[in-house]
């Protein structure tokens, strides 16, 4: 199985002098020309793949759309591809109007097993978030082997799939940082006595020459 994993186009909550919070907010002017030219150039590396699936969070919505028609395929909604504080601890997402809008003020990683959003009871922790994001790999393992699955997410899914593949505990001690559209290409193989997972390239981001 191919999986690559893609982080969504630039959005408002990734600005520098953002102070809205934690919003379910979509695509800046630049992350739209980022999801174009993602579009415009996969299709002529990748000329076809089994699945497409993407984070329910808009965002990712917004920069799967033109891939979706780039390629003429359904996207495959999954709420287990969201952001990390942007799910309960029974991994269903908050509803738009009760989304937890601060994070809490310690990295998650720094306290793996405390909630990621205090003020919101019920809220995930960081190992919460890790397993569903594993339950995502590990359901495709079980199903689509063989296969190659694209899925558009966020930076956050991006490092917890790092984080379980490489079987990393849970006090990380190295953060993976990717761009916007930023592409990831892991491959399961099942050779006996081999490592079962092939990283052939993180954050690949070609397709955004000249976009910024």
């Amino acid at each position: 199985m191919h999986l690559y994993l893609i982080r969504h186009g630039q959005s408002f909550v990734n600005l520098k002098d953002w102070e809205g919070g934690n919003l379910d907010a979509g695509l800046t002017d630049l992350g739209k020309r980022q999801a174009a030219a993602l579009a415009a150039w996969l299709p002529g590396r990748l000329s076809t793949f089994d699945a497409l699936y993407a984070s329910t969070m808009q965002r990712a919505r917004e920069t799967v759309a033109p891939l979706a028609q780039a390629y003429n395929v359904d996207v495959r909604w999954d709420d287990r591809l969201r952001e990390i504080g942007n799910n309960r601890s029974d991994h269903t997402p908050w509803p738009a109007d009760e989304l937890p809008k601060e994070y809490s003020d310690y990295w998650a990683s720094e306290r793996p097993f405390a909630t990621t959003t205090p003020l919101a009871p019920g809220g995930e922790t960081f190992m919460h978030f890790r397993t569903r994001v594993g339950l995502f790999i590990e359901d495709l393992v079980a199903c689509c082997r063989g296969n190659t699955i694209l899925a558009v997410c966020h930076g956050g899914v991006v490092e917890a799939a790092f984080d379980h593949i490489f079987n990393i505990g849970p006090w990380r001690r190295t953060e993976i940082w990717a761009s916007n559209t930023g592409i990831c290409h892991f491959e399961y193989v099942e050779l006996p006595r081999r490592e079962t997972w092939r990283l052939h390239f993180h954050n690949r981001t070609e397709h955004l020459v000249g976009v910024e």
